[in-house]
């Protein structure tokens, strides 16, 4: 299993909508995480901050990472969400949400 944390920002007009959105989730896209070994998935919100963090319990990060962005239902739930958000930071080209590095952990 492997730990990942992702910050983006919320853009304040959007803050509402995107809350909104995540008190339903649509089932297919929860399905299309887990079905890839996503688990204990959690986004929390400061201000305008959004920082999510979920266990990877699968063999090949990449390849089931790249499964979820082929989902269909995934990625008109996206096209709701992306432009709710903004990047934090200085991203990478292309890059929304930002992975962090794990500095510390405790079981």
């Amino acid at each position: 299993m492997t730990r990942h944390g992702f910050v983006v920002n919320v853009r304040p007009e959007k803050r509402e909508e995107y809350l909104a959105l995540h008190r339903a989730v649509w089932t297919r896209v929860e399905e299309a995480m887990s079905e890839q070994g996503i688990r204990n998935y959690t986004i929390f919100i400061l201000d305008d901050t959004l920082f999510g963090y979920y266990e990877y319990a699968g063999d090949d990060y990449e390849a089931d990472m790249a499964k979820i962005q082929l989902d269909a239902t995934s990625q008109q739930w996206w096209e709701l969400t992306g432009p709710c958000q903004t990047p934090f930071g200085t991203p990478a080209p292309g890059e929304l949400w930002r992975e962090m590095t794990p500095a510390w952990h405790l079981d």
